[in-house]
């Protein structure tokens, strides 16, 4: 099991959710993968078009 990981409940529709998981496979990864490879690439384009999103340690681990 991974460590370091926060489990979250995600919704799709039902269209999306089918394409998505084709995407993974054919990138040969697993849907939660690849969700992870798409959430990544979106702040890593989000921070080069404004600047880096600044990360509270305390506020990250809070539960």
């Amino acid at each position: 099991m991974a460590v370091n990981r926060i489990q979250t409940g995600i919704r799709f529709e039902p269209e999306l959710l089918y394409k998505i998981t084709y995407v993974a496979k054919c990138n040969c990864r697993s849907l939660n993968a690849q969700m992870e490879f798409l959430a990544r690439q979106c702040v890593e384009e989000f921070e080069s078009a404004r600047e880096p999103i600044p990360v509270d340690e305390e506020e990250l681990y809070r539960k």
